[in-house]
């Protein structure tokens, strides 16, 4: 199979229902921002040191970024448009946003008290778990008008709220493991500061 298909030349592309659709339409805009966070969170692990302390945190990430895929697949097979039997294929399960409070929980644990914003930054791998973050949020924000719309469940957007705390608390796991110092905010810091 030819990885080209011509099929998207005039500017369409198919949903797992078969109908195509615009390539800027919504869903295939929150599709792409899925995409993109899973492309981060891809960087992100090529990143973490090859140390087996880290085994856990790439083998959790991987997880999620198949799931990435399910969640996808699930946006892709919009609810008021889908026959049932697609829509059960593709349905996103509320286990995945068990895994990740249990996994966030046990991070969080083990983390210094937060008590004001951090920058982004530390361990290059932490920094870009915060740019896989920030993606994930703005898929979130693109999920919205789609769930009002019915088109995706409501785990879809709590997987992606879930999601963002994730790797949020991973970034700052990451900065701890590797002994990377977290910057917190100053507000109106300046050059002469």
């Amino acid at each position: 199979m030819k990885i080209y298909t011509k099929t998207g030349d005039k500017g369409e592309t198919s949903l797992f229902t078969g109908q195509r659709v615009p390539k800027n339409d919504p869903l295939i805009d929150a599709l792409g921002t899925v995409d993109e966070c899973n492309s981060a969170i891809g960087v992100a692990i090529t990143l973490l040191p090859d140390d087996a302390k880290f085994g856990t945190t790439m083998e959790r990430l991987t997880i999620i970024q198949h799931a990435l895929f399910d969640l996808g697949a699930a946006v892709a097979t919009p609810r008021t448009r889908a026959a049932n039997a697609k829509i059960d294929k593709t349905r996103f399960d509320a286990e995945e946003i068990e895994l990740i409070e249990k996994w966030i929980d046990e991070m969080d644990n083990e983390l210094p008290k937060l008590d004001t914003f951090i920058l982004p930054g530390g361990h290059p791998s932490s920094a870009m778990l915060q740019l896989a973050r920030s993606i994930c949020r703005r898929a979130e924000r693109l999920m919205i008008p789609l769930n009002h719309h019915a088109d995706v469940s409501d785990r879809v957007i709590k997987y992606l709220n879930r999601l963002s705390d994730y790797l949020f608390i991973t970034s700052r796991y990451v900065n701890v493991l590797t002994n990377y110092p977290e910057t917190k905010w100053k507000p109106h810091l300046t050059a002469k500061d």
